[in-house]
């Protein structure tokens, strides 16, 4: 027993660091100079320029269509527009789901049209069916094998308004996610759900969703908040058929590419601050704020660090990504990490703007112990924007940048305010009018404060292989 105990000892004491990690801190010349950026910003309209281009010369960019193909033109363009030192792209290969059109109409006494839009991922088809009306997804998802054939499941569960979405995780995405596979378990011939949002304009909400191994796939749709709404009270009259038609469909596969730009750092160039946005959006709208705003935002930041001079330049480099097909599945989030698994460490830090243009109201990072007094310096650099610190994990880094965080990359999170956000999520009305220029240029200048300061910073955050990620996954 003695000598297992010994051997055990020993074994820690060789996997133990040989020394602790130094504190990372930051310089008051850094800190001098993000406070003249992060002045310089809010006076900036570089932002506005991005998005405002973005949206009007491209506009919607469903992923896998031509405009996707402009997009990644137009943002290589853009990056060399606005003097970022390398440009370059790298392929992201994904299935390409296409929409071509969308109807539903209720049958018989009460006949009249209902507003749907096709969830991403539905297959097309006509069917014509009595609705059964769920008043939770775990009542669906309880219904027995068969109990709902030849019947269209309809999931009809509000989600809650909040500044920082969580209602949508809880509820809207988890319906969405999970809803159609449990209507095509228990037989069902299509499906419906009352849609992930928050306004009550008759715009209905689309978004992904996947069917289960197994599953023959369903067509499936959002109602509007408003149809739901009729809809529930039509079912409460007594039983109600309804037509729904969707022509859309998996065709085949497409490569986009993730687009990156790089301002070169001062005296560490192969090291990297990450930030960025997602390029795609879903077809309805222009994709304003998901996610042009995230785009316009990090580009805008990068641009205005690479106008400085070179030597008071951070010491890393600022690399902006602008990922493709984030919508369906975080595609170019994914190519990223595989593709840069091997420079993880270099990753000095990485965030993600994705949750459009409300004003930043926090700032949080999970980051080790070594790290904390350099996050408390980039949080006080913060705080005149109106920015508070966070606690650690309340944010993630953003959807495109989770797949590297769960490598090892440090995460940090500048949580936007997002009391509307989910008023135009995914629909037609998620166009450059739900910008505020100002609360615009106020993410920009939290952005170029993070990054700057990050950079710039003497130590490291953290960035690591994790143990459970090292390793390549059983085949």
């Amino acid at each position: 027993m003695r000598t297992t105990v010994l051997a055990a000892a020993f074994a820690l004491l060789l996997a133990a660091p040989l020394h602790a990690a130094q504190p990372t801190r930051i310089g008051d010349a850094a800190l001098t100079r993000a406070a003249q950026l992060q002045a310089q910003a809010l006076q900036d309209d570089t932002g506005w320029k991005v998005v405002e281009a973005l949206t009007t010369e491209v506009g919607p960019r469903l992923a896998g269509s031509e405009a996707d193909a402009r997009a990644v033109e137009w943002a290589k363009a853009r990056f060399k527009a606005l003097g970022f030192d390398r440009v370059w792209t790298e392929p992201v290969t994904f299935p390409k789901w296409e929409r071509r059109s969308e109807s539903a109409q209720v049958l018989g006494a009460h006949a009249q049209p209902l507003h749907v839009t096709a969830l991403g991922g539905s297959p097309g088809g006509t069917v014509a069916a009595e609705v059964v009306r769920f008043d939770s997804l775990e009542a669906l998802q309880q219904a027995a094998p068969g109990s709902l054939a030849g019947k269209i499941a309809f999931v009809d569960v509000p989600m809650p308004r909040s500044r920082s979405g969580e209602g949508y995780g809880q509820v809207g995405a988890k319906i969405r996610g999970a809803g159609p596979s449990a209507a095509a378990r228990a037989g069902a011939v299509g499906y419906l759900m009352r849609s992930a949002g928050t306004d009550m304009h008759r715009n209905p909400h689309t978004g992904i969703s996947r069917f289960q191994p197994g599953l023959t796939p369903i067509p499936m749709a959002a109602l509007s908040l408003p149809d739901a709404d009729q809809l529930a009270r039509l079912v409460a009259l007594g039983p109600a058929r309804v037509k729904l038609a969707l022509d859309c469909g998996w065709n085949g596969e497409y490569t986009s590419q993730n687009v990156i730009g790089e301002i070169t750092g001062r005296s560490k160039p192969n090291e990297v601050v990450l930030i960025g946005g997602h390029l795609d959006s879903w077809d309805l709208g222009t994709g304003a704020i998901d996610d042009g705003a995230g785009v316009a935002i990090t580009m805008a930041a990068g641009h205005l660090i690479g106008q400085l001079p070179k030597a008071q330049r951070p010491a890393r480099s600022i690399r902006v990504v602008a990922f493709a097909n984030e919508e369906q599945g975080l595609w170019g989030g994914r190519a990223y990490a595989e593709a840069h698994r091997a420079q993880l460490r270099q990753h000095q830090i990485g965030a993600e703007s994705d949750f459009g243009a409300g004003r930043i109201y926090a700032f949080k990072a999970d980051v080790p112990a070594h790290a904390q007094a350099a996050l408390a310096q980039i949080a006080q650099a913060l705080a005149p924007l109106g920015i508070a610190a966070g606690s650690a994990g309340e944010e993630g880094c953003g959807p495109d940048l989770s797949p590297f965080h769960a490598l090892g990359m440090a995460c940090a999170g500048l949580a936007q305010d997002g009391t509307d956000y989910f008023d135009y999520h995914h629909t037609p009305d998620d166009t450059l009018d739900k910008i505020d220029p100002a609360a615009l240029a106020q993410n920009v200048a939290a952005y170029v404060t993070f990054a700057y300061l990050a950079a710039d910073a003497d130590g490291d955050f953290g960035s690591a292989p994790k143990p459970e990620a090292a390793a390549p996954a059983a085949k």
